[in-house]
């Protein structure tokens, strides 16, 4: 006897790719556009009572046998601290209605985030028969996923360039799966995507760099962050790259100040300049390596950089010189 389908479902991770696809193959999953658009809802979990989201759960599907209702961010916006007893009643609210939703509804809460096991509608989902739960988490070889991405495709990857995307994009299969789609009409089938190929059309080359240029600040590594600095300059041009490392410094003196304050990535993705769990994690990471003054010093160092390119006190490349080799010293 096959299984009932469950009424409940909790989507949570950092991989985003992979979760919208498990949402976008459940609406696909409603049949006929013209009932499906009708029998599907969408709601913003900071914003809508729990109530509300039952009840919508709870509607008779009109002309079809089962109704969707996507909720968004509520389990984790729940769960923050100082929810207090709005938070908790709230709760008690999914907690209570939940195992007894009609066998029609079809109740999906997304979250962006990893839900601690302690959550309770995660618990409940793990344990009650009309629940499902799955965590998306990005893969541990991102190579490796980029190669199956691209066979599934219908094309091929050497694997110099597929380690070389992954070195790139990192975890973000969004990213990635667009780099791949884009590189598979670039060779249009005539043979397999080369480390050329890459370098030629993925626009992350140099931001990855400038990862790489700031760790090797991060490490006293002059030598390295200059020889990466003068890669960069090869390709794009001096303001360009400078205004790149003046980006970079200004999200880690952000980054800084989060964890001064006592704070993680958690705390960093709430601000509005950062969006990407793993790059936010990637920063409070860089920014260990520094102390607030010595960042804060940077960053006026590079904005008279700046100046004096503009104005023509220095030469441009020879500025970089010269800023590298005060970073490093």
């Amino acid at each position: 006897m096959s299984r009932t389908p469950p009424t409940f479902y909790v989507l949570h991770g950092e991989d985003e790719f992979s979760r919208k696809n498990a949402v976008r193959n459940m609406r696909a999953s409603m049949g006929d556009p013209s009932t499906a658009e009708l029998n599907t809802e969408v709601f913003d979990g900071k914003a809508t009572p729990a109530a509300k989201v039952i009840g919508a759960a709870s509607s008779m599907p009109f002309l079809a046998d089962k109704r969707l209702v996507i909720v968004e961010g509520m389990l984790s916006w729940l769960a923050r601290k100082g929810s207090g007893k709005t938070g908790k009643a709230e709760l008690d609210v999914l907690l209570s209605a939940l195992p007894n939703l009609p066998d029609t509804a079809r109740l999906v809460f997304v979250e962006p985030e990893t839900l601690n096991d302690t959550n309770p509608v995660l618990k409940l989902a793990r344990e009650d028969p009309h629940g499902y739960e799955k965590a998306f988490n990005p893969p541990r070889d991102a190579t490796a996923w980029i190669r199956r991405q691209v066979e599934a495709y219908g094309g091929q990857i050497e694997p110099q360039a597929a380690a070389a995307l992954a070195a790139v994009v990192g975890s973000d299969l969004q990213a990635a799966d667009s780099e791949c789609i884009k590189l598979l009409m670039y060779v249009n089938g005539a043979r397999p995507i080369n480390e050329a190929d890459v370098a030629l059309l993925t626009p992350y080359v140099a931001e990855a760099v400038i990862w790489d240029m700031v760790d090797a600040l991060g490490r006293r590594e002059g030598k390295q962050a200059a020889r990466l600095i003068h890669r960069l300059l090869d390709d794009s041009e001096p303001l360009y790259v400078l205004s790149m490392i003046n980006r970079q410094f200004r999200l880690l003196i952000e980054a800084r100040e989060v964890l001064d304050a006592g704070g993680d990535s958690r705390d960093l993705l709430r601000l509005p300049d950062f969006k990407s769990p793993n790059v936010a994690q990637k920063l409070i990471q860089q920014a260990r390596n520094f102390t607030m003054p010595q960042l804060e010093s940077i960053y006026h160092y590079l904005l008279e950089t700046d100046y004096a390119i503009k104005t023509g006190r220095v030469k441009d490349d020879l500025a970089l010189d010269l800023l590298v080799g005060s970073l490093a010293a």
